[in-house]
């Protein structure tokens, strides 16, 4: 659905009909008798004594033509709980060919000083649609004309939604673009694309690779046809020579498993196995938008995992960017391979304040979380309770898990300086965040998220529809302007 909203609505000729009216928790609407008729005021009145008032958001059909929609704001309401009332919203709206609403915000006082930006901000979040592959399109349309005087949106303000907005459907979109068009070749060319909105990109194709000795990321893609490629992407905002801030994303365009081949079961929804690179790209693109008063780079390693012929072979050792050896005993964790040479290139080449790494690492993690919360590891206190508060405040959770030496021992090699898998049994993504953390070299401060079980949704979330989530770009968006702004 095409989405238009309009804040610049004052009192024209030509509203529209149906009326969204802002009210408080116990649905008192005395306020609202100077915004509608006493007709219209005298029926809600009567249909509210015999409506459920726990419910957020009420519809009355005052006719064939038009609507009046109650939304309950209590006194201590939270923002994420704003983007959800307007992402409630749109998911009654969302059917019918055209609509259009007139919403008018001064018919309540909130201590929220931007109420009317995130509510309609959760309704575009909302509003998220992939359906470029479909040759048949139904042609759907919102209008929301906004009017009133209190918290109106500064032009700042409506710039920095509209980032956060762009930047998170564009890493849904790349998440969900199938395999045979997203591969790494494509992949790398968008990420240079976005120049123009001036982003730095430099991109290493597999000749730089091999030369900087980034054999541990190569190997994984070595049985594609496709390239492989490490893509850097710089914003500086600061425009001074301050350390940036680093988020490293891996970015395996399919993940067959390799010769450790997967069950033929589901193995189509390994076109999201790039979704940790995607949330760093769609965060650089937020950042760049919203012109982000910070310096930041974003790193992703670009690959396709296939069972070639010349394929990585389980049993096979290879030397990292980092100079430590690593043996291969199953293909299919190969997001760490990637990772690792990337991680190590970041730090050594940016020097910068802190790293964040995500990535769809492991299956065990949705074991142990679910589809509620990422895997959170670090080496850094400071930092986990930042990624931690700004997670609770955007409603993109994370939950810390352990990291300890005593872990390693699961993943020692006899054979190399460490092996890419735990056959043990046991603690997967924790020794899976263990062998990341042997890439930090400089004792940078460090998270690991591992978000498997947040990146894709098959039935939906408060702010998505279903299918990709662009989990990840709010939080870390929210992470710079509370701390690092």
């Amino acid at each position: 659905m095409t989405v238009t909203i309009n804040y610049k609505s004052s009192n024209n000729k030509k509203k529209p009909t149906n009326l969204v009216l802002f009210v408080d928790e116990k649905f008192n609407i005395m306020n609202l008798k100077k915004y509608i008729s006493n007709n219209e005021f005298l029926y809600i009145s009567d249909l509210l004594k015999k409506s459920d008032l726990k419910k957020k958001l009420l519809i009355f059909e005052i006719n064939s033509k038009k609507k009046i929609i109650l939304v309950s704001i209590k006194k201590d309401i939270k923002i994420n709980e704003v983007e959800n009332l307007g992402a409630e919203f749109y998911a009654y709206i969302n059917y019918g060919e055209k609509n259009s609403y007139l919403v008018n915000i001064d018919t309540i006082d909130s201590k929220i000083s931007n109420l009317i930006g995130y509510f309609l901000h959760g309704l575009k979040l909302k509003s998220y649609e992939f359906n470029k592959y479909k040759t048949k399109k139904i042609n759907r349309s919102l209008l929301i004309n906004v009017t009133g005087k209190k918290n109106k949106l500064s032009i700042n303000d409506e710039l920095k939604f509209k980032a956060l907005e762009e930047g998170t459907f564009y890493a849904r979109d790349l998440v969900s673009e199938p395999g045979n068009i997203l591969h790494p070749d494509e992949y790398s060319k968008r990420i240079v694309s976005l120049k123009k909105i001036g982003l730095k990109i430099a991109v290493y194709d597999e000749k730089k690779l091999k030369k900087l000795g980034m054999n541990s990321l190569l190997g994984v893609g070595q049985g594609s046809i496709r390239g492989s490629y490490l893509v850097t992407i710089e914003w500086n905002g600061k425009k001074n020579n301050s350390k940036p801030l680093a988020f490293v994303g891996k970015g395996v365009c399919f993940d067959t498993g390799g010769i450790s081949l997967k069950p033929a079961k589901f193995m189509e929804d390994m076109t999201y196995d790039m979704a940790g690179s995607a949330v760093v790209v769609g965060l650089m693109k937020n950042l760049a938008m919203r012109k982000a008063k910070v310096n930041a780079v974003g790193v992703v390693g670009l690959v396709e995992n296939m069972p070639g012929g010349n394929a990585q072979r389980p049993g096979d050792i290879v030397k990292s960017y980092s100079g430590k050896t690593i043996e291969i005993l199953n293909t299919d964790a190969e997001g760490r391979l990637v990772l690792a040479d990337a991680l190590t290139f970041t730090e050594k080449k940016f020097k910068p304040q802190f790293m964040v790494d995500l990535a769809t690492l492991t299956g065990a993690i949705i074991v142990s979380l679910g589809s509620e919360y990422a895997g959170l590891f670090s080496n850094d206190d400071k930092l986990s309770k930042q990624i931690i508060n700004a997670g609770e405040s955007v409603e993109e959770k994370v939950w810390r898990m352990p990291l300890h030496e005593n872990f390693d021992k699961l993943i020692n090699s006899k054979n190399a300086d460490m092996q890419n898998i735990n056959y043990v049994g046991g603690a997967g993504s924790t020794t899976a965040a263990q062998f990341l953390q042997r890439f930090i070299l400089n004792k940078t401060p460090w998270a690991h998220l591992d978000i498997a079980g947040m990146a894709f949704s098959k039935y939906g979330g408060a702010l998505n529809s279903g299918g990709a989530t662009g989990y990840g770009v709010r939080l870390l968006n929210k992470l710079i302007e509370d701390y690092y702004e």
